[in-house]
């Protein structure tokens, strides 16, 4: 038998996004600092990977998408393997719990938040009530969501939320047709897109702008956009608003802009209009077969014993016509076969990372990013977090010999369990073949939607 310092460990990661990432790279890191030989095997439902990257940032922030380049980077590592359109789960072509268990040392779960939170109001499901989850993915060209068809024959739009995802989908609504089509959006989405009769996205927070979690460079590039005006309520952002030195400097800058907003008034030449209304909550959604109109509750703000502030209903009520309601308040965790749940927060109970239940540590089952923590934070939030999951899959490793694998069985048996199967190189395959679409058109790619065509061009 060989010794277990000279045959590598091999962990799972299941999942693609950048936790997945992060946590890969971390663990392919740890020989080089000492630590055990470790192999990665990253599984993704998908074709393709880099989850929220691809899927789920706004098209018109490509920097953002540039992070895409770390993953290929590691990708490209020795000891790195990409498996997609694998499942987790009990279906005739899925893979379950028990069989990547029978075959790794540890498996890393970065699956994130792949649901919305719901409003839990009358009339939510209507059509024309629409999921933000639901619409960025159908923006993004996520195979999940081509068909959605939002309806965007109305003139008026409500977002529900005061989050960057909020902002994300009034802003999609509202792009030049000159900027949409520079973007990888998704073909469909810029053709539905281009073709909207929608001129105005009302975007409403619960509590006041103060509360708001939107980011100062969200906010700010609205002023760059061309042939729209955003209108804010000189009410709710008052002169001297931002110059309470208790509130963060990310919060004051926020003000700041908003204030200018409320200055400059609306422009009545612009073609798109987006409008900020603080202290609202979604009371009931109402229309005859689809949304017509939306409820609004008036709240008032109350700072409780703890120290947090509250919105409270007032009791008093607006009504406002719209044909589209987007329901941007967050995401929200899915249930694991065979792990703990926690329903309230909707993420795996875990201590550091490790997965834990009642009777504690949980053995080789490890969790990072949304799944862990909630969907909370940005890109590179999930590099620390990541790195604190790792630290402890790595000293459980080095404790542990090493399980008998052979990488070439693995894959046959995926091969022949998923018949669809995607591997790194089948991932390259589809890559190039989307930059390559979108070059002679200055478009960073243009996205193949459809999986039986992602399948066919990621075969050799």
């Amino acid at each position: 038998m060989e010794n277990h310092t000279t045959r590598p460990h091999h962990v799972a990661v299941v999942g693609s996004g950048p936790a997945g990432f992060y946590a890969a790279a971390s663990l392919l890191d740890a020989g080089a600092a000492g630590g055990p030989d470790v192999r990665v095997d990253m599984f993704d439902r998908l074709a393709t990977p880099w989850g929220l990257v691809r899927a789920g940032v706004a098209p018109d922030h490509p920097k953002i998408k540039s992070v895409s380049s770390q993953y290929d980077k590691t990708a490209a590592r020795e000891g790195f393997r990409f498996f997609g359109l694998v499942t987790l789960g009990a279906g005739p072509t899925d893979v379950t719990r028990e069989e990547l268990l029978e075959r790794y040392d540890a498996i890393v779960y970065a699956v994130g938040s792949q649901t919305e939170r719901r409003l839990g109001i009358p009339g939510e499901d209507l059509p024309g009530s629409v999921a933000s989850v639901d619409f960025v993915g159908w923006y993004n060209g996520h195979p999940d969501f081509v068909h959605l068809e939002p309806p965007l024959d109305s003139e008026r739009a409500v977002v529900i939320g005061a989050g960057n995802v909020a902002l994300d989908v009034a802003r999609m609504l509202l792009l030049p047709e000159a900027d949409l089509r520079a973007t990888d959006t998704a073909d469909h989405a810029v053709e539905a897109l281009a073709a909207s009769s929608v001129r105005e996205a009302l975007v409403c927070g619960r509590r006041g702008p103060i509360e708001a979690s939107f980011t100062t460079t969200e906010l700010r590039e609205l002023a760059d956009i061309d042939d729209l005006t955003v209108v804010v309520d000189p009410e709710q952002v008052p002169a001297g608003i931002a110059d309470d030195p208790a509130l963060s400097k990310g919060t004051r800058r926020n003000l700041e802009i908003l204030r200018r907003f409320a200055e400059q008034g609306p422009d009545a030449a612009a073609r798109h209009r987006m409008a900020f209304r603080f202290l609202r909550s979604p009371v009931e959604i109402r229309g005859d077969g689809r949304v017509e109109e939306i409820v609004l509750g008036i709240n008032r703000l109350e700072t409780g014993e703890d120290g947090r502030v509250r919105a409270v209903d007032t009791g008093e009520r607006e009504t406002v016509a719209t044909g589209l309601v987007l329901r941007a308040v967050g995401y929200r965790g899915v249930e694991l076969p065979g792990l703990p749940f926690d329903e309230a927060s909707g993420t795996v109970p875990n201590t550091e990372g490790r997965v834990t239940d009642r009777d504690g540590d949980h053995g080789r089952e490890y969790v990072v990013g949304w799944i862990k923590r909630g969907p909370t934070g940005i890109i590179g939030t999930n590099k620390k977090d990541a790195n604190e999951t790792v630290r402890h899959v790595v000293a459980d490793l080095a404790a542990r010999e090493p399980r008998e694998h052979s990488p070439d069985e693995v894959e046959a048996w995926l091969r022949e369990r998923c018949p669809d199967l995607v591997d790194q190189e089948g991932w390259a395959a589809i890559d190039a073949h989307e930059r390559g679409r979108g070059e002679p058109s200055g478009r960073p790619r243009v996205k193949v939607v459809d999986r039986d065509e992602l399948v066919k061009l990621s075969r050799p």
